[in-house]
């Protein structure tokens, strides 16, 4: 069995951090999928998904992180072809990628405590995202 849901978010931009845990788990025990996979995705290519601990300082760090790999402020080819100047958010979101998958075992995802799912908004403004929660299994 597949079961999918949409969600909308509306992020800020400039690694804007989206905890979506709660309503990844909600789609998982809904669909009555008692072993299988979640998959956490989110469209374009300006954003990605991961796995971290999300409190207010590990988020300030992955900020911190990705600017001093990637800076807002660099110069890419991509900025001088469209001139939007967000050639390191799809840099970002490039290294971060587009989705997380976990286990489901008996009914509920498989996850460490501190183990959170976010979505993060590398662009540099905000925008209006859609991420997509499928459940595969039995």
């Amino acid at each position: 069995m597949v079961t999918e849901r949409t969600i909308h978010l509306s992020t800020k931009g400039f690694c804007d951090v989206t905890d979506v845990t709660s309503v990844m788990e909600e789609a998982v025990e809904q669909s009555g999928i008692q072993q299988g996979l979640v998959c956490v995705s989110v469209a374009g290519s300006t954003a990605g998904v991961t796995t971290l601990e999300y409190e207010p300082n590990l988020v300030e760090d992955l900020s911190d992180f990705f600017e001093s790999i990637l800076p807002r402020a660099m110069e890419t080819r991509h900025g001088k072809t469209w001139g939007d100047d967000n050639g390191f958010s799809h840099l970002r979101a490039s290294l971060l990628g587009p989705s997380v998958t976990l286990p489901v075992a008996g009914g509920g995802v498989v996850r460490g405590t501190w183990q959170q799912v976010v979505v993060v908004d590398f662009d540099n403004r905000p925008r209006d995202r859609e991420a997509r929660i499928t459940v595969i299994g039995d």
